[in-house]
């Protein structure tokens, strides 16, 4: 019977995750009629490939098991050869056995000498690099138009003196005022954009502000513990007289900073040095059997190499919160981020969010049933090791391993907290095929289906359908997707980033309130 620790058997119809469930997957389209020998089951209607197929009857409020995880209730009496979908898998709460801390292991690390290494920009710090940008910062949206025009002037002709320099970049958003001028609103933007600032992949920046903002700058500086100096400038708008006036002195900061950026080289650096974040969007039913799994075995795979993966889209693990609290380091971390769910809960009573059951069109068309479906594949990203910190949006990243960090589901703001928080790369899968890329990080895109990936080879950069296909172990892909980290952290250009993408998606969590 076909699983995903071995390659699959191309022949048969259908993959089954674990003995224990009652439902398999489809690996292509079948239509009703379609006898399954490996399940004994013979299809009662047409069935979407990556849909679900009931294997033995279900009894109505029976638990619908995937992985040997609940994903749902059966809203009826289920008949085996059943299509398995949101029309017939319910959401029902049911009790969970957090089991804080029972399940971790600490990670076996590779000795220092024996870790692999990838050419990165190392600074004075001790932090390392992926990439060499120069970025233009606003602290309000009304200076976003000052930011761009600067940046947009250092065209490819104009860095082509400046080699090791990989772009200058605008960071633009919609913050700034109008907003809550204390607490978490305000605290969280500044954290945001202090994180980029002081980001290894930035060796220089320029901050514009209006001058009246309630985002103001001396303050939002002296918050943040920055100053500025060679590789750090500020400009008013209000101060220097206006729009043109700004432009002219940001360009001017720009110019001044190339050379010194220019001098930073690539050196030989060890992998413990690489922070990804994981990332998911376009799910699909196979999400949760290629791509995701497979990401979490090269993350298993960095994690004894000393490095780093972040794991978040809080919104997308609940459901499946207990399995990762049995995996946390102590009985703090997993109960750390029960308060994250919790507050997650309550900030979405009422609403209709995928939290709540719905999952988006994209999603259910793909064949994911409900947010817990959903949840059981995105969480797979994290691999099999311990759950060693737990982090609130944009925070710093101080802790090696895998880590939490809490943010919402909506991609573009949740790697925009990653990144604040270190990320030096982003690994981001999608089996509908989204077209996500990240600066200064950059984005690594796994396609989970191979029809997908061939549709769309100029926006994918690994095809992790193989493991569907049958002629890739979960195993195999995982290193695949490893080398694939070192080579781009080591400046190989990944597919977002030949196609300039990236710049719109800095997004900073509009948490608060618009007044």
């Amino acid at each position: 019977m076909p699983t995903l620790d071995a390659p699959t058997r191309p022949n048969d119809p259908v993959i089954r995750l674990d003995p224990a469930d009652n439902v398999v997957v489809a690996r292509e389209a079948l239509p009703a009629g379609t006898t399954i020998g490996s399940e004994e089951v013979t299809t009662l209607q047409d069935v979407p490939f990556g849909h679900k197929i009931a294997t033995r009857p279900i009894a109505k409020g029976e638990p619908v098991l995937k992985y040997a995880t609940i994903i749902g209730f059966a809203g009826e009496d289920i008949a085996p050869g059943t299509w398995m979908h949101s029309h017939n898998v319910l959401m029902d709460g049911f009790e969970k056995d957090y089991r804080y801390g029972e399940d971790y292991r600490p990670t076996e690390l590779l000795p220092p000498d024996e870790r692999a290494t990838f050419m990165g920009y190392r600074r004075a710090d001790g932090r390392v690099g992926t990439r060499n940008v120069i970025g233009l910062f606003i602290t309000v949206n009304c200076s976003a138009t000052v930011a761009r025009k600067i940046a947009n002037y250092f065209d490819e002709d104009r860095l082509e003196d400046f080699p090791n320099v990989d772009a200058v970049v605008p960071f633009v958003h919609e913050q700034g005022c109008g907003m809550e001028m204390t607490g978490e609103p305000m605290d969280l933007l500044r954290r945001t954009l202090a994180g980029y600032i002081r980001h290894p992949n930035v060796a220089g920046a320029v901050v514009c502000s209006l001058g009246c903002e309630r985002n103001n700058l001396q303050e939002f500086f002296e918050k943040e513990s920055l100053a500025a100096g060679k590789m750090l400038h500020t400009v008013s708008m209000q101060g220097l007289g206006g729009t043109k006036a700004a432009i002219d002195a940001g360009k001017a900061a720009v110019r001044e900073m190339l050379p010194l950026a220019n001098v930073i080289e690539r050196v030989p650096s060890s992998a413990e040095h690489i922070l990804v974040g994981l990332q998911c969007g376009g799910s699909d039913g196979f999400s949760g059997l290629s791509a995701n799994p497979a990401l979490g075995k090269a993350v298993d795979i960095l994690v004894r190499h000393g490095g780093t993966a972040i794991l978040s889209e809080t919104p997308e693990l609940y459901g499946v919160e207990h399995t990762l609290t049995a995996r946390a380091k102590t009985p703090e971390v997993g109960k750390r981020f029960i308060e994250r769910i919790e507050w997650w809960l309550e900030y979405n009573r009422g609403r209709d969010t995928q939290m709540n059951g719905r999952v988006s069109p994209g999603n259910n068309a793909g064949g994911l049933a409900n947010i817990i479906e959903k949840s059981l594949g995105g969480s797979k990203k994290g691999g099999s090791t311990g759950i060693n910190a737990v982090y609130k949006y944009a925070e710093p990243v101080t802790e090696h391993g895998l880590v939490i960090m809490d943010t919402p589901g909506f991609d573009p703001v949740s790697a925009t907290g990653q990144i604040a928080g270190g990320a030096n790369l982003v690994c981001f899968t999608t089996g509908r095929g989204s077209c996500f890329g990240s600066y200064p990080a950059p984005t690594i895109k796994l396609a989970t289906n191979t029809p997908m990936y061939e549709r769309m080879t100029g926006d994918m950069d690994i095809n992790c359908g193989t493991v569907i296909d049958g002629t890739k172990s979960l195993e195999e892909m995982g290193e695949e997707i490893f080398a694939k980290i070192l080579a781009v952290a080591s400046g190989q250009r990944s597919k977002s980033e030949a196609l300039g993408v990236g710049e719109e998606e800095f997004a900073p969590w509009p948490i608060g309130v618009t007044g």
